[in-house]
């Protein structure tokens, strides 16, 4: 394509020019194989080859061991954490790339085999009804969470703030907090999984007071212009709908005006939505509500991508999968050559096929 892309031009984010409006979304790859529950050298190598993105957001990083849900994931709560992730981060940026760490805490998404037998913990007693893959290799059934005490749910807050310095610390741009996917923080926001009675539940205002309260711990940790977060309106993995969802999102992101954050990330329904009073476009409908900058996520192609940016629907457009077989996507979407598939069997396997196997473009393989 000869004429310049959308896309393909710079855009300001929080305290950033990024060269570019394509983010790496981030997704859960489960190489973190090694007791510490560090990057490795192969998470060096599979962000720096994808530096090409105006920005990277890595996968989900546990801010605490109680956030752990998944087998094989890093986190950002201990020194060797963060060793292995400055090497991530210094590489990337030797790249000329930018990159955020996403800050997760799963609530009730996990099992207690990872917690030595003690429940994993959430707003309320609340099951995901999902089925997990435990350290032993095998999958387990989810069972009822153990509700925090008001007491625990503030020292989460600071967990997240501490996972953000610790970032910091390690060499990242700036961080994302994860409010999505039916983890922590939207299992406190939806009352379909928030039963307290405390002030951390009820109404929708005290539903969202954790989540403004971690936002707000962050950005004084490490400043607005380095917080983004993200959020999964229409989302019922791990987590049923809200019995308002409209009414949830529109208080929680018009509030998020007044925060300054670096940029809100949305993901828009992946299907037909119905009940509820769920929004059907997502990002169409919170681009009238949000005043900040907007990235899109889910679905995109380079042309669709193109037009969400020049229709001024969003800023910037996440793409997850595309970038999981395709490290230079970004100079593929220049050339307008062909992607590359992804094999969903290495998604989540350990060592580098589907992982870092991945080759770049060839210079004759332009469409």
């Amino acid at each position: 394509m000869s004429q310049v892309q959308p896309l393909l031009t710079p855009v300001k984010l929080g305290d950033y020019e990024l060269k570019n409006r394509v983010v790496m979304a981030p997704m859960t790859r489960d190489r973190a194989d090694n007791a510490e529950l560090a990057p490795t050298h192969l998470h060096v190598e599979y962000y720096a080859q994808r530096a090409g993105a105006g920005l990277i957001v890595t996968e989900g990083s546990q801010v605490s061991r109680q956030g752990v849900g998944y087998v094989n994931t890093p986190g950002i709560h201990s020194p060797a954490q963060v060793a292995g992730w400055k090497k991530v981060t210094e590489a990337v940026h030797a790249r000329g790339g930018r990159i955020f760490l996403q800050l997760w805490h799963v609530g009730a998404v996990s099992h207690p085999d990872f917690h030595g037998g003690a429940l994993p913990v959430s707003a309320s007693a609340f099951d995901p009804k999902a089925k997990m893959y435990v350290p032993a290799g095998v999958q387990k059934d989810t069972v009822p969470a153990r509700a925090l005490s008001t007491d625990e749910v503030k020292q989460v807050v600071q967990d997240f703030a501490q996972g953000a310095r610790n970032a910091i610390a390690a060499g990242f741009d700036g961080v994302e907090i994860h409010g999505a996917n039916g983890y922590l923080i939207q299992q406190f926001l939806r009352d379909s999984s928030n039963q307290r009675t405390d002030l951390y539940g009820g109404g929708i205002p005290n539903r969202a007071r954790f989540l403004f309260e971690v936002v707000e711990a962050v950005v004084q940790a490490v400043g607005a212009g380095k917080t983004g977060l993200r959020l999964s309106p229409t989302n019922t993995y791990n987590n049923p709908a809200d019995s308002d969802s409209q009414a949830l999102y529109d208080y929680v992101i018009a509030k998020l005006n007044d925060h300054g954050l670096a940029y809100l990330h949305l993901r828009d329904a992946a299907g037909p939505v119905s009940g509820n009073n769920q929004v059907e476009d997502v990002t169409g409908h919170y681009r009238r509500i949000y005043r900040g900058t907007l990235i899109t996520n889910t679905g995109y192609d380079r042309d669709k991508g193109n037009q969400a940016i020049a229709s001024g629907r969003a800023d910037l457009v996440a793409y997850g999968v595309p970038f999981i077989s395709n490290p230079d996507l970004v100079e593929r979407f220049a050339r307008g050559a062909e992607l590359a598939k992804a094999d969903p069997a290495t998604f989540y396997s350990p060592g580098p096929k589907g992982y870092t196997d991945y080759a770049p473009l060839a210079a004759a393989a332009v469409a």
